[in-house]
């Protein structure tokens, strides 16, 4: 009795404020009355957060599966901070190691009917994306990472191509590391660079010059001498016809009978005998003149491949120069017992989409206990120091604790006399038990998954029918579905949406960066 009494009085109480205060309890009563499952699926939300410091340029960022938040992090510690949607079951967010290959602020997408993904920095290549996007409060994408759209917006303009993006199944943050396997740099070396990537590049260019020019001649030869086998095998019917002639003469001179016959004969092959005689000068003056042509297309056709190798030799000395200034990162796979590296040489891929990334380097190396799983752990360098490079650790799979990691990998030395002294900030090294994603490749930093966390959203990459409510605005064509709240206003003023999604109590700062 006491409950209704109460309750009455609050509808009187509302009443008497007017329509507005009785939807408003409305509202109220169908928020108390969502499903037990909606309200299980609704964990408390991460509050957006910017760090009370003037923030650096962005290094990496972690998603936490397990909490829905992003994290992005410069050289001194975290910058800002958001909640997230990941992929819902039977489409999760695969967890492992990526990069941003590819930005767009307006994308829609090609996979789940033209759905609207704003400021979108791909991870792979099969669609999996950080974008801006609906929250309601739990994992409900189909594999990408919605981020608050004012969020999204601003972090699109900080973050670059080759950016380190982790994928966590658990919470995890970097920490400080030290090992002595880590790039140190040598400040000579770096202060080197520019002018060897100068100097290199001239060389390069030059050897160019020299390689398009010997093939130039190499062709001009060729052209010149493409004629021969022709005019040679003119000249050598020319003789067999003579010989013939000439024979033919001889075989009447021998068979006249008579004096008049014999000396119609003799005129005869005197005539074919100069005629061959003709002919076998001319075929030979031609084969004579002709074999200097043949050897210049000889020399030339290996002075082209000379000049080729050289121009090889010297273009990718000058970009090794070049990527020299370029952090660089190492991926170490136990499944496959090999080292790759890779570089970003800012160069657009040219079947569009991305940058093009150098993949000159992949050795084979030497790791102990081979059996035994090793962990995945991500080194990053933070900054540099007054000895070399300050060093982070990211964890995401207990493999092996991440200094023993390092102190099972054997690395060839000339590959780290070739990469190592110039060793830049954002340079990493990845250690894993995975083999690098079939997702790997020129316009790629390294994608690795981790295979005993789900992937859902990874291998599977089609529509799947609504596992709640399906909207009617597009909102579900990418994004997953999620619960209907008719009295909730959309927080992003350029989509209308009738669904419930994320809105910070407090918003953020406009350009928090």
């Amino acid at each position: 009795m006491k409950n209704r009494s109460t309750t009455a009085q609050s509808i009187r109480a509302v009443g008497r404020r007017g329509p507005a205060g009785i939807m408003a309890l409305v509202a109220a009563a169908t928020l108390a009355a969502a499903t037990p499952a909606i309200a299980a699926k609704q964990q408390r939300q991460v509050a957006e957060a910017v760090a009370p410091r003037v923030a650096g340029d962005p290094i990496m960022a972690i998603v936490s599966i397990k909490s829905q938040q992003v994290t992005f992090y410069d050289a001194d510690g975290w910058i800002v901070r958001a909640p997230v949607s990941t992929g819902t079951t039977g489409r999760e967010t695969p967890a492992g190691v990526f990069a941003i290959l590819e930005k767009n602020r307006e994308h829609r997408s090609s996979l789940y009917d033209d759905a609207w993904m704003p400021h979108m920095q791909r991870i792979t290549w099969n669609g999996i994306a950080l974008h801006g996007g609906p929250l309601p409060g739990y994992a409900a994408s189909h594999g990408c990472v919605r981020m608050p759209f004012g969020f999204a917006e601003n972090v699109f303009d900080k973050t670059y191509i080759g950016m380190r993006v982790i994928v966590s199944p658990h919470d995890t943050v970097p920490t400080e590391f030290s090992h002595p396997s880590l790039f140190v740099p040598k400040p000579e070396a770096i202060a080197a660079v520019p002018g060897r990537a100068d100097k290199l590049s001239a060389e390069a260019e030059e050897a160019t010059r020299a390689a398009d020019e010997a093939k130039k001649a190499a062709s001009a030869a060729a052209k010149e001498a493409a004629s021969l086998p022709t005019a040679l095998r003119k000249l050598e019917q020319q003789k067999t016809r003579a010989d013939a002639e000439l024979a033919f003469a001889d075989k009447m001179l021998a068979n006249a009978k008579t004096d008049q016959a014999r000396a119609k004969a003799e005129e005869l092959k005197q005539k074919a005998a100069t005629k061959a005689a003709d002919a076998a000068t001319q075929l030979e003056a031609a084969k004579a003149a002709a074999q200097p042509k043949r050897d210049a297309v000889a020399a030339t056709k290996e002075a082209a491949k000379t000049a080729a190798a050289r121009k090889t030799e010297a273009v990718k000395a000058a970009t090794d120069a070049k990527l020299a200034g370029e952090p660089v990162s190492v991926y170490i796979s136990r499944a496959t017992q090999k080292l790759y590296v890779r570089r970003n040489t800012h160069k657009p891929a040219p079947d569009g989409g991305g940058e093009v990334f150098d993949t000159s380097i992949e050795v084979p190396v030497t790791i102990r206990n081979p059996e035994q799983p090793i962990g995945t752990h991500i080194f990053t360098a933070m900054a540099k120091t007054g000895t070399g490079l300050r060093w982070s650790v990211v964890t995401i799979e207990n493999g092996d604790e991440a200094r023993n990691a390092l102190d099972r990998i054997t690395i060839p030395q000339d590959v780290w006399d070739r990469i190592g002294p110039t060793a830049l900030p954002r340079s990493s090294i990845v250690i894993s038990d995975e083999p690098l994603s079939s997702e790997t490749n020129y316009r790629t930093e390294f994608v690795a998954v981790l295979s005993n966390e789900p992937q859902g959203g990874f291998i599977t990459r089609k529509p799947t029918a609504p596992a709640m409510v399906a909207s009617d605005d597009g909102w579900d064509n990418g994004f997953g579905f999620f619960y209907r709240d008719p009295y909730v206003q959309p927080a992003n003023p350029r989509r209308r949406s009738q669904y419930q999604y994320y809105q910070p109590a407090q918003p953020m700062q406009r350009g928090f960066w």
